[in-house]
């Protein structure tokens, strides 16, 4: 399930190597991840929302470029994501994730040969 949800973005670390490790792969992805109730991407959508609201710019980042790499989200729904999020998280903690995810969605571009969905004036 952590390849489906981050691909090749994060590497599964190996079992036994860490206590930590193995409870929260076996936490997030056995448990949490792994329920059939919610779609990846609406669980996507819910941690982005956290994510946002703890401006943690590095992580946010992550989750653009694997909502990106699965077909989850288009690079519109995301910077929409930002447009909703901010009035609700605060815009000091939402600003900074603008440019990460911008960055992202260059990076994405850049590899896949996708577009970006910014028009040109």
């Amino acid at each position: 399930m952590m390849r489906r949800v981050y691909g090749d973005a994060i590497p599964v670390p190996p079992e036994g190597a860490m206590a930590f490790s193995d409870v929260m792969v076996r936490s997030l992805f056995a448990e949490v991840w792994d329920r059939d109730i919610l779609s990846i991407r609406d669980r996507r959508l819910l941690i982005m929302g956290v994510i946002a609201a703890c401006g943690a710019t590095d992580v946010w980042a992550l989750q653009v470029r694997a909502a990106l790499d699965n077909g989850e989200l288009t690079p519109e729904e995301l910077r929409e994501t930002l447009v909703m999020l901010a009035p609700y998280a605060g815009y000091p903690r939402v600003a900074p994730l603008v440019g990460a995810c911008e960055e992202a969605i260059n990076a994405w571009t850049e590899a896949t040969g996708a577009e970006t969905g910014l028009q040109e004036a």
